[in-house]
């Protein structure tokens, strides 16, 4: 929603509920690619530490140093593999290639430093865990055959006849690392599915978020069709996150038009929740005269309910009432960021003593006379980060706001400084121009 400089009596509204979802995606994308890489790595890095470890270890042995490092070499080939495979993801569609290789390359040192004497054969529990993890009950079959072509492959280089014992003790070995990859296959089932529970969760949540986001920015004006010819409202709500606890309202009165700001302690859904709460209990004060009255029903109405929604929290606002001849009634409820800008540049705030809406149980309406270009400015305590958010943000602000003589400039610029940077809380300005 849009305004411009010559159409003062025009709403403009901004919102952060649209999200970009193409981050998680890209980044998802590069840990898998990349995990192939790291997993290799450290399998790679096992073998090639044994092999030297044997090499030069007087308590290691080494039986075949030839097919020792030539099972160092193919590891390293599978680790260039991996290397390719996050260089390029389209390889990883062959991803089970890679531990495949690794199965050979332990087989290898493990003829080379010992055969059934090496202390090596465990390493190759960690292959067989990177296949299992792959969702599929197939990955349970392929770990299990390629543990047993490693205890088997010594018997491809020196065929010979195994003793009846060693058969069992195969056999021992490929029963017990085929229960490993059961386990490990239905323990990563069962995570993919809470994981991907909790992604539908996470997308009815969004996708509530969203709507209610929607359901908040309709309820902001956008018009100021309606209101007294004297009178220009201007204002700007950007939330902190999807939904805000920030507010600002107008409507038309008898005597001329009403204008509030609030600001809800908190952020998010229960802060918009309140927040339209609020709105719409001072919207149903349109036929009272003091805007005090209007504040006190908000507080009553809020006061009314049991929830937790609503235990502790509080509301500060700003509520005027402007006729007119240029007489405005307002009330301060525990606001303290509204200021007037007079034509002649001078700025004073319009603030009191009372309480947030929530806490305080009374309040009295102020009287103030506008002068032809006077402008009400209130803002949430959001904007006052964006001046520095220190003791002399207030100040920073105030002079700020004598330098501009046109609601929309001040508008225009509290956006622009919004969307300049990070603005860790909801950032609302309200301004009204009395222009006979």
């Amino acid at each position: 929603m849009t305004s411009t400089a010559d159409r003062p009596s025009s709403a403009r509204t901004w919102t952060t509920s649209v999200r970009d979802d193409t981050g998680p995606i890209v980044l998802a994308g590069l840990r898998n690619s990349w995990a192939p890489l790291a997993k290799q790595t450290v399998i790679a890095a096992l073998i090639v530490g044994a092999a030297v470890a044997s090499a030069f270890s007087p308590w290691l042995l080494v039986t075949d140093a030839p097919w020792m490092w030539t099972g160092v070499g193919i590891a390293v080939a599978g680790l260039v593999l991996a290397a390719v495979a996050a260089r390029w993801p389209a390889v990883l569609r062959i991803e089970l290639v890679i531990p495949a290789i690794d199965f050979v390359a332990v087989g290898l040192l493990r003829y080379g430093t010992g055969d059934s004497r090496s202390v090596f054969t465990t390493i190759v529990a960690l292959p067989l865990i990177w296949v299992a993890a792959n969702p599929g009950r197939r990955n349970i079959s392929w770990p299990v055959l390629g543990t047993a072509g490693t205890l088997m492959l010594p018997y491809l280089i020196a065929p010979e006849d195994p003793q009846g014992s060693e058969f069992v003790r195969l056999f021992t070995v490929v029963v017990v690392f085929g229960a490993m990859a059961a386990v490990t296959n239905e323990l990563a089932r069962q995570a993919n599915l809470q994981l991907a529970a909790v992604q539908r969760r996470r997308r009815v949540a969004e996708g509530e978020i969203d709507r209610a986001a929607l359901v908040q920015q309709s309820l902001l004006p956008t018009t100021a069709a309606g209101l007294p010819d004297e009178l220009r409202a201007v204002g700007v709500c950007i939330p902190a996150r999807t939904v805000g606890g920030d507010f600002y309202d107008w409507f038309p009165t008898p005597g001329g038009a009403a204008f509030t700001l609030g600001d809800v302690m908190g952020k998010g859904v229960g802060a918009g929740m309140i927040a339209a709460a609020v709105r719409s209990l001072i919207r149903s004060t349109v036929d009272e005269s003091d805007p005090a009255v209007a504040v006190r029903r908000a507080a009553t109405g809020l006061a009314t309910g049991t929830s937790d929604l609503t235990s502790g929290q509080f509301t500060t606002c700003f509520h005027v009432r402007v006729d007119r001849d240029g007489h405005a009634r307002w009330v301060d409820a525990g606001h303290g960021l509204t200021v007037l800008r007079s034509a002649d540049g001078s700025v004073r705030p319009l603030r009191s003593a009372y309480l947030p809406i929530g806490v305080g149980t009374a309040w009295t309406a102020e009287d103030t006379v506008l002068e032809p270009g006077d402008v009400i400015v209130t803002v949430s305590d959001g904007v006052l980060d964006l001046f520095g958010g220190d003791l002399d943000s207030v100040d920073r602000f105030e002079a700020w706001v004598a330098e501009r003589d046109h609601p929309q400039q001040v508008v225009d610029g509290i956006a622009d400084l919004a969307h300049a940077g990070e603005h860790p809380d909801d950032v609302t300005v309200l301004c009204v121009g009395y222009r006979p």
